[in-house]
This record gives structure tokens, C-alpha cells and sequence, in this order.
């Protein structure tokens, strides 16, 4: 049974800093590209950052330069150090998991973010 847990959302101040975890388990972890999507209210899900399993990154504009995405192998994890949060990042955060040979793809349920004074 293939299982990912995001953590790590909350109540935060603009300009401030969070980091989500994602822990996967039932899934050859190092096979997958990792990913951060959010969802705001009334929005479609988009892409935030991804990490593939050579190491290469891809980054929405809105959030290059503040959010940073790594991954654990040997732990299973993927991490989302977001800094300098501003109010429209508020969203729920989702973990995926994806592989395209074969194509799988799995979700977690998802953490609340959410940025306000």
C-alpha cells in the first residue's frame, strides 16, 4: 500500500519560513520524481516544485528564489523549505509521487499553508 504523509503546514506570519515534509512509503522512493502542488480556494492544483530522481529541479516563478525542494533518499522523504512567505501562498500543499515507465502516480492528502499577519 503506497502512503504519502505531508507534515509541517501551519499558521504563519508574511515573511516568514516553513518547511513540509513528505514521507512515502510502499514505493522504490529514489525511482520517483518528487513534487509539491498547492491548491488555494476557487484555484486549480498547480505545480510549486519538483525534483527528479538525477537531481534535477523545476520551480513555479512564483515561488523561485524563496522555495527550495530536496529530497532524503535513505529516509524516503521530501522536504519544501519555503521562506519568505507571502499571503497568496496560502493553499493546501500535496505531495506526489511520479514515474513514468511504468506510469504511476500517487498523492497525499495534503497540509494547510497559510500566510497571514
Amino acid at each position: 500500500q503506497v502512503q504519502l504523509v505531508e507534515s509541517g503546514g501551519g499558521l504563519v506570519q508574511p515573511g516568514g519560513s516553513l518547511r513540509l515534509s513528505c514521507a512515502a512509503s510502499g514505493i522504490i522512493f529514489s525511482f520517483y520524481t518528487m513534487g509539491w502542488y498547492r491548491q488555494a480556494p476557487g484555484k486549480q492544483r498547480e505545480l510549486v516544485a519538483a525534483l527528479t530522481s538525477g537531481g534535477s529541479t523545476n520551480y513555479a516563478d512564483s515561488v523561485k528564489g524563496r522555495f527550495n525542494i530536496s529530497r532524503d533518499n535513505a529516509k524516503n522523504t521530501v522536504y519544501l523549505q519555503m521562506n519568505s512567505l507571502k499571503p497568496e501562498d496560502t493553499a493546501v500543499y500535496y505531495c506526489n509521487a511520479d514515474r513514468s515507465r511504468p506510469k504511476l502516480g500517487y498523492w497525499g492528502q495534503g497540509t494547510q499553508v497559510t500566510v497571514s499577519s
